[in-house]
């Protein structure tokens, strides 16, 4: 069998495509790698809150429910995504790994293991969770210590009276150093920069909000770099409140290299660590696109979601090159319906000049 469809993926950027999908009638199937729905979500820490209050956190169709509270925690979102699927009854095949997708007469061959599907277009929407990115420090093998990455960090417990390096100027090095300071022996903030951080009364809305108005002004030819804030600032949330007013947000810059018992800085002087947790951001995961030659520097060219050089293959849900906000919950929907509508027009096209021939 042949789907018009396959959506590579399960989480909220796939969910969002299959949704607007299942308005065109086009047949298509899910492919997702996870044991069970939540997408990438299932595996933030055990803290981990949205930036947003659940009205501004949903996606297409169906509302999040509240959660009793102003900003929904991790398995708050996953219950809504899993509750998701099954309210639109997708249809979905779990656990796939897909491993390769190749071009064949019909359009594209997905393969996973040996099993294989054939699709006249393809969605690719496995976002970043799965390549975690770790920068290469002179040393680090060296390291004595325990190093790991925020996607497998899971509470503070792990770390009671440690010493703790927390790498990584964003929001997710922000709020896991928040909760390590309140029970390691000593936490240190390593950030590229000064980090930057907004104003209280800015969350998830105010950031949907611009990148709205970024989008817009795209649309429209508009210079972006002229429009207000930033979309890599620290949000306020209350336990990075909490730290601000512990006096333990402050950061200093990078280390020259690391030694077995912790690094070495630009100054020379040493300090000892019994642990780094790495917030150094993720990658997107294409390692299945690389067959299509169309993978360079991380990244596919694209006009808006679609390939610009692989006719039939769109991609969503990856960040800012793939449209403004389409890394977010609410944001996805945007890029999710134009994306759908697109793939429905191609294959309109498809069928009136296989008619016409």
């Amino acid at each position: 069998m042949t789907h018009d469809v396959i959506i590579i993926g399960g989480g909220q950027a796939a969910l969002s495509v299959a949704y607007f999908l299942r308005r065109t009638q086009r047949s298509f199937l899910m492919l997702d790698a996870e044991e069970a729905g939540g997408g990438a979500w299932q595996h933030g820490w055990d803290s981990l809150r949205l930036f947003s209050p659940a009205a501004w956190s949903s996606i297409a169709g169906w509302p999040m429910p509240n959660a009793g509270t102003t900003y929904p925690g991790r398995d708050h979102v996953v219950s809504y995504l899993r509750d998701y699927e099954k309210r639109y009854a997708l249809p979905i095949e779990r656990p796939v790994l897909v491993s390769s997708v190749t071009r064949v007469e019909q359009g594209f061959e997905v393969r996973a293991g040996d099993r294989t599907w054939t699709a006249r277009t393809v969605v690719s929407a496995t976002g970043t969770w799965r390549k975690p990115f770790v920068p290469n420090y002179p040393g680090m093998a060296e390291f004595s210590g325990r190093q790991l990455h925020s996607a497998h960090y899971g509470s503070p417990d792990q770390f009671r009276r440690q010493r703790v390096m927390v790498v990584g100027g964003g929001n997710s090095g922000a709020q896991i150093l928040a909760e390590v300071s309140l029970s390691a022996a000593e936490t240190v903030w390593v950030t590229q920069e000064e980090p930057m951080f907004l104003p209280d009364d800015v969350d998830g809305r105010v950031l949907f909000e611009r990148a709205t108005a970024r989008w817009r002004a795209l649309q429209e030819g508009r210079n972006v770099e002229m429009l207000p804030g930033g979309f890599g600032d620290i949000v306020m949330v209350p336990p990075v409140v909490d730290a601000r007013a512990r006096e333990v947000l402050s950061s200093v810059r990078p280390f020259e290299r690391m030694t077995p018992e912790g690094v070495v800085w630009s100054d020379g002087t040493v300090s000892s660590f019994d642990a780094v947790i790495w917030c150094t951001g993720f990658r997107a995961a294409l390692d299945h696109l690389m067959p299509l030659g169309i993978v360079e520097d991380g990244k596919v060219a694209v006009e808006g979601t679609r390939s610009r050089d692989e006719s039939g293959l769109w991609l969503v849900g990856y960040g800012e090159w793939a449209g403004p906000a389409s890394a977010t919950l609410i944001g996805v929907m945007r890029t999710a319906r134009s994306t759908a509508s697109e793939v429905d027009a191609f294959l309109q096209a498809a069928d009136s000049a296989a008619r016409h021939k």
